[in-house]
């Protein structure tokens, strides 16, 4: 039995769970705003991912291969720039003083606080800060050596389903940690995130969607309404 001593962890995902819309899917249409890729074809393609994702039934390396391509053709100066308008002008308003109040309350436990999110890294590394959040587990995207731009590829393990639980014990385990000796909780919507939330020691539904919501009433764990 785990006692209170033992070291605790409050993993949260990010879209639908801490602000109520996809980082992923929005970033695409902001790229659609500035002209960086055809609005037609890109919000057709973007959309059959989307649905995709919600049923099952993504290929994630299909998927980054697709959502990179903006950042592909665009400088390394123009990427960062449009990522801190798209953060401050599209993320910021959304998050919800709920959302704050949980991380709040995790923190104050004494509780370690990671994002675990299939969402890529270039997209979340400045959503964690404004939750307060220092450790983010996130899709890493593989850099060419040569240019030091990206490939359109994934570097590593995705953090997407079974994917999520692999890196958050390659996480710990970089902290001399693992799973049986610490006491972890996991915040999700997704039905995507059910290998990770029957990894932890207490799964919390978080804003479910319905395949989620099922199996959260009947196994009786905990559901949480952040947006209503």
């Amino acid at each position: 039995m785990k006692s209170q001593s033992t070291p605790s962890f409050a993993f949260f995902d990010l879209d639908h769970t801490l602000i109520p819309m996809d980082s992923d899917f929005s970033w695409g249409t902001y790229t659609v705003m500035l002209g960086w890729v055809d609005p037609d074809q890109f919000a057709s393609r973007n959309d059959q991912f989307y649905s995709q994702y919600k049923n099952g039934t993504l290929d994630i390396h299909e998927y980054i291969e697709f959502a990179t391509r903006a950042l592909r053709i665009r400088s390394r100066e123009e990427c960062l720039n449009a990522r801190s308008a798209y953060v401050s002008d599209v993320i910021a308003p959304v998050i919800m003083p709920a959302a704050l109040s949980l991380v709040k309350k995790h923190q104050e436990l004494g509780d370690t606080i990671v994002l675990v999110t299939a969402t890529n890294e270039f997209v979340t590394r400045p959503i964690a800060p404004l939750f307060g959040i220092e450790h983010l587990i996130a899709v890493d995207l593989e850099i060419d050596a040569n240019t030091g731009g990206y490939t359109g590829g994934i570097s590593g393990v995705p953090s997407f389903r079974e994917g999520k639980v692999a890196r958050v014990e390659q996480w710990l385990r970089s902290r001399g940690l693992d799973m049986a000796i610490t006491r972890t909780t996991f915040y999700s919507d997704s039905i995507n995130d059910l290998p990770l939330l029957e990894a932890v020691d207490k799964p919390v539904a978080t804003n479910p969607d319905d395949a989620l919501r099922r199996i959260a009433q009947e196994r009786n764990w905990e559901i949480v309404e952040l947006f209503r």
